[in-house]
């Protein structure tokens, strides 16, 4: 698996929807982009100047909204995913 550092942290991003609510198939150009994923993995926190680090905001099994254009995309084990630092991070879904 894979494990990141500092306030980084790997999300798995939520599939767009291929239909409509009223049942029409959309291209992949038509779909919107999303901005949601499950935080899979989270770092140790940030770094500090005396040492120490900030314990993160998220947990692991959080859903979250994140900036658009956030992060790296990265295949792993044939699934994708996106490291993100976690001031990317705009909300946590409840």
């Amino acid at each position: 698996m894979l494990k990141p550092l500092n306030n980084q942290i790997i999300i798995k991003q939520k599939e767009n929807e291929g239909t409509t609510k009223s049942g029409i198939v959309l291209t992949d150009s038509a779909q919107e982009n999303n901005y949601e994923g499950e935080v899979i993995a989270i770092g140790p926190g940030f770094l500090l100047n005396d040492g120490s680090r900030k314990k993160p905001e998220v947990n692991v099994g959080d859903y979250v909204i994140y900036k658009n254009y956030a992060g790296t995309k990265v295949d792993y084990n044939d699934e994708s995913f996106l490291v993100i630092s976690e001031n990317d991070v705009l909300a946590i879904i409840e």
